[in-house]
C-alpha cells in the first residue's frame, strides 16, 4: 500500500533511504538485490516496493556476518557481550537465531510507550514489570522444579511463571503468582493473553482477589475474544496489545483507543495488501525495515503477520504519523481457507466465534479443502446445544460445504514454540498466493 497515505517526518525518509543504501551497498545478504533497485531517480517507496522480501530461511542462509556490515567484527562483540544470541521459538514455520543488540531492543520498546499515554505515563525506565510468559519465549525455565521468587527475578523484572504448560499449573503455583504480584506490585504487567487467561479463569473460580497494575500489556500472542472476557472479570487495569519480532523489535504499539501505531523511529513498515477477490484489500502482510540497529539489518522482513490498516489514517489520540492499524488480523500461519479456497484471518474467526458464551479456549484444524475440527473447553453442561451452535457459526465463516467436527477437551497445552495455536491448516498454506501481485517481487 503506498504510503501517500500516510503521514511521515522527513527523518523518516532519510532513515528509509540510508537504511536502504547501505543494506544494497555494504550488506552481504542483500547484494544480490541490486538488479531490483531501479536507482537513486526514483522514490524511496518505490525502490522499496521494487525489492523482494527477506525471509528466515535467508537470515539462516547469511547469519550472523552477511546481515551485519563488514566493518562489524560480529565475533569479537558476541565475546566481549557488546552483543549476544536470540533464538526464536519457531512459531512461523522455521526457527532461527539473531543478534541480539538488548540497547537497541530497550530503545525501541521506550519508543513504543510514546504511541500510548498510559504507557508514557507510567513506564519511567526502571518501573517495576511482572512478566507473565512462557519460559520458552522469556524468562526461566523449570519444569522439573519450582524456582524461589529471587531466582525469577532479573534487574526490574519479576518472572512469574518458571512452566512451560498452563495446563500443567497447580493450585499452589497459581496462589503463588496472585500473591507474588501483591509483593511485587509490578507498575505493568506484560503477559501472554493465553496464561493471563488461564490465571483470571483460576481467581473467578476461587474468588480471588489480584493486584491490579497500571498497565496490561499483552505480546508473544494473539488475544482472542475470551482472553479479553475472562482477564476483564478479574483485571480492571487498560490493556494494550504490543506487536513486533525478535528481529525487529516493536513495530506497533496498540494505543488507549484501541487502534494501533507505527514505531517510526525504529521501523518502517510497507503492507503488501490481499487481492480483492480473496479478501478485504485492507488487510495484508507486515514487512519490516528496522532502523537504528548497527548489527543488524533487517530490510524488509517478513514477520509473517497480517493487519488491517485504517483508511482513514487517523485516530482519536492525535497520533497521525506512520501507518494506523484498526486491527491486527494474526499471524499467517494462522490462516485457514474457506470451502472455495478464500482464506481466513485469524481475527475473523475469533470474531465469529465470539458469539459463542461458556468457552475456556478453542483450537480450529483445517484437516482438508472441506473438513475442520474444532477443539472446544468448556464448563457448559449443555455440549449438544453448544456443538450445534459452533457449527452454525463455523459454516457461516467457512461455507455450507464445511465438514465440521467438535470435539472437548480438559485443557489446551501450548506448541513446541511456547504459543498456543489457535486456529492452523494441517496442509501448506503460501499467503503470496493471496496477495496482490502488484506489490510482490519473487525472486529470480
Amino acid at each position: 500500500m503506498r504510503s501517500d497515505k500516510w503521514n511521515f517526518s522527513e527523518e523518516y525518509y532519510e532513515k528509509s533511504l540510508n537504511t536502504l543504501n547501505i543494506s544494497l551497498n555494504s550488506i552481504p545478504a542483500y547484494r544480490k538485490w541490486q538488479p531490483y533497485d531501479p536507482g537513486p531517480e526514483f522514490d524511496v517507496d518505490t525502490r522499496y516496493q521494487s525489492l523482494p522480501v527477506l525471509h528466515k530461511t535467508q537470515i539462516r542462509e547469511y547469519f550472523p556476518d552477511g546481515l551485519a556490515p563488514p566493518e562489524r567484527d560480529v565475533k569479537r562483540a558476541l565475546e566481549n557481550g557488546e552483543i549476544g544470541l536470540a533464538h526464536t521459538s519457531g512459531s512461523s514455520d522455521i526457527s532461527v537465531t539473531n543478534i541480539w543488540n538488548q540497547e537497541w531492543w530497550d530503545a525501541s520498546e521506550r519508543a513504543s510507550w510514546k504511541l500510548n499515554s498510559i504507557a508514557r505515563e507510567i513506564a519511567t525506565v526502571t518501573h517495576p514489570e511482572a512478566i507473565l510468559a512462557n519460559p520458552l519465549n522469556v524468562g526461566m525455565p523449570s519444569d522439573n522444579g519450582y524456582l524461589s521468587m529471587e531466582q525469577r527475578r532479573l534487574s526490574r523484572f519479576l518472572f512469574l511463571n518458571e512452566k512451560t504448560d498452563p495446563a500443567r499449573w497447580t493450585p499452589e503455583h497459581m496462589d503463588r503468582m496472585i500473591e507474588e504480584l501483591e509483593i511485587f506490585r509490578p507498575v505493568v504487567l506484560e503477559a501472554n493473553p493465553s496464561f493471563l487467561a488461564r490465571l483470571s479463569r483460576y481467581a473467578i473460580q476461587h474468588d480471588k482477589e489480584v493486584y491490579q497494575p497500571g498497565l496490561i500489556v499483552f505480546t508473544y500472542e494473539y488475544p482472542t475474544r475470551f482472553h479479553y472476557r475472562q482477564i476483564s472479570r478479574v483485571f480492571n487495569a487498560p490493556t494494550a496489545s504490543s506487536h513486533g519480532s525478535t528481529e525487529t523489535g516493536c513495530v506497533f504499539m496498540q494505543c488507549e483507543e484501541g487502534k494501533f501505531h507505527q514505531n517510526t523511529e525504529f521501523c518502517r513498515v510497507d503492507i503488501q495488501p490481499l487481492k480483492k477477490e480473496c479478501g478485504d484489500p485492507e488487510i495484508g502482510r507486515i514487512i519490516v525495515t528496522t532502523f537504528n540497529n548497527p548489527w543488524y539489518y533487517m530490510l524488509r522482513f517478513d514477520i509473517r503477520d497480517l493487519a488491517r490498516i485504517d483508511s482513514s489514517g487517523e485516530c482519536a489520540c492525535g497520533r497521525n504519523s506512520g501507518i494506523i492499524l484498526s486491527a491486527i488480523e494474526g499471524r499467517a500461519i494462522s490462516l485457514t481457507l474457506t470451502c472455495d479456497g478464500k482464506p481466513v484471518t485469524l481475527r475473523t474467526l475469533d470474531d465469529a466465534m465470539g458469539a459463542l458464551t461458556d468457552i475456556d479456549e478453542y483450537r480450529l484444524d483445517q484437516v482438508n479443502s472441506t473438513k475442520y475440527i474444532l477443539t472446544l473447553v468448556s464448563q457448559n453442561r449443555a455440549k449438544e446445544n453448544l456443538t450445534a451452535d459452533a457449527r452454525d457459526i463455523l459454516r457461516n465463516v467457512y461455507g455450507e460445504k464445511a465438514d465440521i467436527s467438535v470435539n472437548y477437551a480438559e485443557a489446551l497445552s501450548p506448541e513446541d514454540s511456547g504459543k498456543y495455536s489457535i486456529a492452523r491448516a494441517v496442509f501448506p498454506i503460501d499467503v503470496e498466493d493471496f496477495l496482490d501481485e502488484d506489490y510482490l517481487v519473487r525472486e529470480s
